[in-house]
């Protein structure tokens, strides 16, 4: 099985670059208008993709996504009909890595066994879940490895030196920090206590570090790419959807490739507008 994550987050190291992933929810605003809004992700520059399995109690997710769950599960997204998107999308993307975000019990209702299967054989890459601490994962991750998908976990402001083994040592695919203690959507970190937990983590694992929560705006996605292998945006473009949908926008793709590729310029872009450091002659 091709490692999609690896490969990019390899291809961005080459290029001296972080990957910029974007955050949809699945079936967001509806099923049929999903595979217009991945390919506008892709098209507009995201590296990597998270789909949020929509669910009626989100407990980490601000109001914007809350609202994108809503819209999903009314338009009768189910995690069945996800991972069938998934297949479709996979029928002519085979490269850009899909990560699965959000909650245990819909996979526990779906069944994990069959989940693991059914995600690998439809061309998903891994999962992110939220609610499931290190001390409860092996309810899932060795069914997830035992298929080739990845078990991507969360640290936080508050996962401090002694607990921050226990969040790497079992993580694959990369390590998602939180940049804010709160709810998606809700503010943004400070920069340099930000690069600071990056190279405390990246300390602890060689696996590349994201940072996500609160970004929104290329500008602030651009000092965040300095510092972190990948930039995660996603209450921005929940939003984005969502105003376009209350409006029955025909042009929500566009309008959505138009957003991601402001982000992925300023990302791609962060690091050559870093100043190279100066020599102090002798």
């Amino acid at each position: 099985m091709t490692d999609r994550l690896a490969a990019r987050f390899a291809l961005c190291a080459r290029e001296d670059r972080a990957a910029l992933v974007t955050f949809v929810t699945a079936g967001d605003p509806d099923l049929d208008r999903m595979p217009a809004v991945l390919a506008a992700l892709v098209a507009g520059g995201a590296d990597v993709i998270e789909l949020g399995m929509p669910f009626t109690d989100p407990m980490a997710d601000g109001p914007a996504i809350q609202a994108g769950n809503i819209r999903s599960l009314s338009s009768g997204t189910t995690l069945a009909a996800v991972l069938a998107a998934v297949a479709a999308f996979r029928a002519t993307d085979a490269a850009t890595p899909l990560i699965l975000m959000g909650y245990f019990n819909p996979i526990l209702a779906y069944g994990v066994e069959r989940f693991a299967a059914d995600a690998a054989a439809s061309g998903l890459d891994g999962t992110i879940v939220v609610d499931l601490p290190p001390e409860e994962d092996g309810e899932l991750t060795p069914h997830l490895a035992a298929h080739g998908l990845h078990a991507v976990r969360l640290a936080t402001p508050t996962t401090d030196a002694a607990r921050l083994p226990a969040v790497v040592g079992g993580a694959s695919g990369f390590v998602y920090y939180v940049a804010v203690a709160g709810i998606t959507g809700a503010g943004s970190g400070d920069t340099a206590d930000i690069a600071a937990a990056v190279a405390r983590i990246k300390a602890a694992t060689p696996l590349p570090v994201a940072v996500g929560f609160g970004i929104r705006t290329p500008a602030q996605a651009a000092e965040i790419a300095v510092h972190a292998d990948a930039v995660v945006v996603g209450s921005a473009i929940v939003s984005l959807i969502g105003a376009a949908a209350a409006a029955r926008a025909n042009d929500l793709p566009e309008q959505v490739e138009a957003f991601v590729r402001g982000l992925a310029v300023a990302v791609r872009r962060a690091r050559q507008a870093v100043p190279a450091p100066t020599e102090v002659a002798a």
